[in-house]
């Protein structure tokens, strides 16, 4: 399957035929004044965009630019187009081939609206219920089976005590709770049957609390109105709970669902085009800040000469008046763990090496000192250090 191109007329063009594979990359080339850009933009390009904004509504096409009509006798198999704009731009560090190009905005778009969420933990999709997710579920159960729908008991404010939220449950028209498998009266409750610490505040209630009912009802799968009354139910438990609703079918295991994007404990960031931009602090990567680049340690460069022992100064970046406390630190417990600081660098064995960057119990290594200075950046001696 591909594009053909019948009778193309557009500027100079004199009725060409073209075939043109799909999903391949393309080059078209020509001196000057041969036609590339009436065959792709005027033509391939035209067409492309008038049918997509012909296919939108007459409201969306208002806010798109008209694009004349292709001079051509067909055109067969051709996708949406976009084209990259033909121009010169100004660069700067955080310029990149999508950028200077255009497409990195589409791909921002694309990915944020396509993208899958995966749990680290169990790495299964992260998803968030929508309340036609539970009606979805309900309408699976059989005809004239019982349901009931709850949310968990409050514990947002936990300075509270239960009898002050069973009285704020009351006054929102909440009359029931579900404790220990059976329903109770609220107004049951708070005379004393069954006895619970009234006066104790949430957050010090050691026993499980007793769940809200929101509405029960009988599935009736012909009853349009029924339906409208659940999926009503159901958003008041989204709201109300701040995104739980558990459902409980009779005879069956009661299931949970939550309309916040989260799973496994961890509540996650919704994907979203400034998401996946790098040029603003909620997309950019914490540690290159978006320049992609970061600041590594070269070896040749903190020991510039191999043939120097540690005991000589070896170790470039353990100079001067500050900096040279890591050297002495270093000399003063070295002979616990037998160093051989007189030794030079290059005859130091792997481990000896390993040994003074990582560290022991005993002193803090190369590595440590480098990862000093980079939470002391914001000082310019360190930041002069560090591009060395």
């Amino acid at each position: 399957m591909g594009i053909f191109i019948k009778g193309a007329k557009s500027n100079n063009l004199k009725d060409v035929s073209l075939f043109l594979p799909r999903e391949k990359l393309i080059v078209v080339t020509g001196v000057s004044g041969s036609g590339k850009s009436s065959i792709t933009m005027d033509t391939l390009f035209a067409e492309g965009q008038r049918r997509y904004v012909e296919s939108l509504s007459s409201y969306a096409r208002q806010f798109l630019m008209r694009m004349k009509k292709p001079e051509v006798d067909y055109i067969k198999g051709l996708c949406p187009a976009i084209a990259i704009e033909q121009k010169v731009g100004t660069t700067n560090a955080r310029s990149t081939v999508g950028t200077l190009t255009e497409i990195y905005d589409f791909l921002r778009i694309l990915f944020a609206r396509i993208g899958k969420t995966i749990s680290p933990i169990s790495g299964k999709q992260v998803k968030k219920h929508r309340v036609r997710d539970v009606v979805e579920f309900l309408k699976k159960q059989k005809e004239g089976a019982k349901v009931q729908l709850f949310i968990p008991f409050p514990t947002k404010y936990g300075d509270r005590t239960l009898e002050q939220e069973l009285n704020l449950m009351l006054q929102k028209g909440y009359t029931r709770v579900q404790y220990k498998k059976e329903i109770i009266r609220m107004e049951d409750i708070l005379e004393g049957k069954p006895k619970l610490a009234l006066k104790k505040k949430i957050k010090d209630i050691d026993y499980v609390l007793p769940k809200i009912l929101i509405d029960r009802f009988v599935i009736k799968k012909d009853d349009e109105e029924n339906w409208k009354r659940i999926a009503d139910s159901i958003q008041t438990c989204f709201f109300e709970s701040e995104g739980d609703c558990l459902v409980d079918v009779m005879d069956k295991k009661e299931v949970a669902y939550n309309n916040r994007f989260e799973l496994d404990g961890m509540l996650f960031i919704e994907p979203s085009p400034h998401l996946f931009n790098y040029n603003n602090p909620f997309g950019a990567c914490r540690r290159c800040e978006g320049f992609g680049r970061v600041m590594g340690i070269d070896e040749n460069k903190v020991v510039p000469d191999f043939t120097k022992s540690v005991y000589e100064g070896a170790i470039a970046c353990w100079r001067g008046e500050k900096a040279g406390k890591w050297l002495e630190a270093f000399l003063d417990v070295a002979y616990k763990f037998k160093y051989p600081v007189h030794k030079p660098y290059a005859q130091l064995c792997k481990a000896h090496r390993r040994l003074l960057w990582k560290g022991n119990q005993y002193f803090d290594g190369i590595d440590a000192f480098f990862e000093r200075l980079e939470e002391k950046k914001y000082k310019i001696q360190n930041r002069v250090m560090l591009s060395r």
